[in-house]
């Protein structure tokens, strides 16, 4: 079995997985999915994997396969489950995506095309951001964790490297490990807080 084949079986198995405690925790109201981020990652993850197979990206596009169908069915959960903490700010970021995912579909130089959704994607990650700053504990950090594993398998698997094909895992690969490590070192901070003060 080729290499490259096995690189994209293991990050699509990471992609499964990782959405696994997510949606478990939201089941159990641990965690809070911030809806106007999911729906933003919905619609680019999709519109991600149409571009990354038109540039031959083969198995490296099989875990953000995965990861669109999970993102929408987290963004189905979070009518239910999700935040209430929605800010100004945070509908500011989704009018921005939004309007930007429209400006995208006008874009016909590919390399530019996938700039801009590497730039909505992080956009449309800020409103999570700033709750997951404010709010640590309402988010699982593990799945943006093994979410950034299974991307930088991925760029492993990529059958065809270019900056098409690189760029957008690549910044979901550090929007997700730095959401992940701003998460983990807010907690402990809280948790160091909470001690002085009790």
């Amino acid at each position: 079995m080729e290499t490259k084949l096995l690189f994209g079986i293991a990050s699509s198995i990471i992609a499964v997985i990782c959405f696994v405690p997510y949606i478990k925790d939201i089941i159990g109201r641990k965690t809070e999915p911030h809806r106007y981020s999911w729906l933003v990652w919905t619609i680019l993850q999709v519109v991600g994997v149409m571009a990354q197979i038109k540039e031959g990206a083969g198995y490296g596009a099989w875990a953000l396969a995965i990861g669109a169908l999970f993102c929408f069915a987290i963004f189905l959960l979070s009518f239910k489950y999700g935040t209430k903490n929605i800010s100004k700010f945070d509908v500011a970021c989704l009018l921005a995506s939004l309007c930007a995912i429209v400006i995208y579909f006008f874009i016909e130089n590919p390399v530019w095309a996938i700039i801009a959704v590497a730039s909505i994607d992080f956009i449309g990650f800020l409103p999570t951001f700033r709750k997951g700053y404010e709010e640590p504990f309402t988010e699982t950090a593990s799945t943006f964790i093994m979410s950034a594993s299974a991307q930088a398998l991925s760029l492993m698997a990529l059958q065809n490297y270019n900056l098409t094909t690189v760029l957008y895992l690549a910044s979901l690969f550090l929007t997700n490990s730095s959401f992940a490590i701003m998460i983990l070192l807010r907690r402990r901070i809280l948790k160091n807080i909470n001690k002085i003060v009790n």
